[in-house]
């Protein structure tokens, strides 16, 4: 018989998060291997669960759950989410700029299709969160990556932003928190990411999933309390913040100068409305969240799970002879450097699975992340203490073996 092909705009589409290396540690699983994963944020799979008043009020209300809703989803958590922009001081938001959905990742794929024509192009970083990548590639666009320095703490490097701007460049996406690296963007860095987009145009997508965890006493500033003259498009959702990966309730808001985006605002509309809504009892969940007490806050200060746990790796990793961290100020994961000398990588892919068919550890190659040179890997360190300690550990095993069997 003929093979049934993929379809050729999935050519350059890729997400290594649950890629080959994984599907590997899952043969492994099913041959009854005990694999470590350090290479997925699920926060729930390693035991931090939802606050329970989301639970509750998801309970009582699934009864009347069954319903479609507005395409943009429930009036109640929408203007929750115009609540939190004030209190974000994201100027002129109206119920009707909020958008519901199945998770941010949903409504960043839709914000792509509703803009990009062939061969229009985005600006991304990189490293990044691949989903980026992947949709603009698969909108019909063109990712153009920009560099993030890691002497300056992963930070956008606006000179290379702006030289990668040519007369195709569209929208620029930033990612604060930032995945993979755990960079969190300091006002004079978003106001310079502004002053670019505002001189050429562009549209400003900003992934703000972990705009609360963060460490030691850091804020969050939203990029589109900034500017009210740059359209801005504005992601986050319960997924991090509210352990609540799995509900798939995320939200999408237009800000800044909508005067001339009524055509595309008018496209976002119509997918809104081909998806029909947003599932209902996830969206239940938002308003409960955003309104109720945020125990994040205790998660993230000195000396709660997540304070400890970053600390912890990055003390594990830094002690390891060739490995250099940037120690992350917000989100859930690190960005780990091999000294090139020390390690001489080809192919960190096959890295990735020497490491786990070594050590059964399972981690996220740094070029899944499109960085281009093989020398970096994520680590999620959301593993209690143990665990964690346990899988650095493994992890400095092989390297130390790697280092043997390479000579340096």
């Amino acid at each position: 018989m003929k093979p049934i092909a993929k379809s050729n705009k999935l050519a350059n589409v890729g997400y290594d998060i649950r890629g080959p290396v994984l599907d590997k540690a899952r043969q492994m699983e099913e041959e009854g291997h005990k694999i470590i994963k350090l290479n997925i944020g699920n926060v729930a799979a390693f035991g931090l669960e939802p606050p329970d008043e989301i639970v509750q009020d998801m309970i009582r209300n699934l009864p009347h759950a069954a319903g479609y809703t507005d395409s943009k989803g429930l009036f109640a958590p929408r203007k929750a989410v115009v609540h939190y922009c004030q209190e974000k001081k994201i100027s002129g938001v109206t119920v009707d700029d909020v958008y519901l959905g199945n998770g941010a990742s949903e409504l960043i794929a839709m914000s792509m299709n509703a803009l990009l024509d062939s061969g229009d192009e985005v600006l991304i970083p990189s490293p990044d969160y691949p989903l980026y990548t992947a949709v603009v590639a698969l909108s019909g666009g063109t990712p153009v990556h920009y560099h993030c320095d890691e002497g300056a703490g992963w930070l956008p490097d606006l000179a290379d932003m702006r030289a990668r701007i040519s007369p195709r460049t569209k929208a620029v996406v930033i990612i604060n928190p930032n995945n993979p690296t755990g960079a969190l963007y300091p006002v004079e860095v978003l106001e310079g990411i502004i002053e670019i987009a505002r001189q050429h145009q562009l549209i400003v997508f900003a992934d703000e999933i972990y705009d609360k965890t963060l460490y030691d006493g850091a804020e969050h500033t939203s990029i589109a309390s900034l500017a009210d003259d740059v359209l801005c498009l504005t992601f986050n959702g319960l997924s991090k913040n509210y352990r609540s990966c799995g509900y798939r309730a995320g939200w999408m808001v237009v800000s800044g100068d909508k005067r001339h985006a009524k055509d595309y605002i008018e496209g976002l509309n119509m997918l809104a409305s081909m998806r029909l809504c947003a599932n209902t009892p996830g969206q239940l969940a938002i308003q409960t969240a955003l309104g109720g007490y945020q125990s994040i806050k205790d998660l993230v200060a000195p000396g709660g799970r997540l304070a400890r746990q970053r600390d912890l790796a990055y003390s594990l990793l830094t002690q390891i002879p060739g490995v250099s961290v940037v120690k992350p100020t917000a989100a859930l994961y690190m960005f780990p450097r091999l000294d090139p000398k020390i390690y001489p990588i080809e192919d960190d892919q096959q890295f990735a699975y020497e490491l786990l068919a070594e050590e059964k550890v399972l981690i996220v190659q740094g070029t899944g992340f499109n960085w281009p040179t093989p020398d970096h890997f994520r680590l999620v360190f959301l593993p209690n203490t143990d665990d964690l300690t346990e899988a650095v550990g493994r992890v400095a095993r092989f390297l130390d073996h790697y280092r043997r069997r390479h000579g340096t």
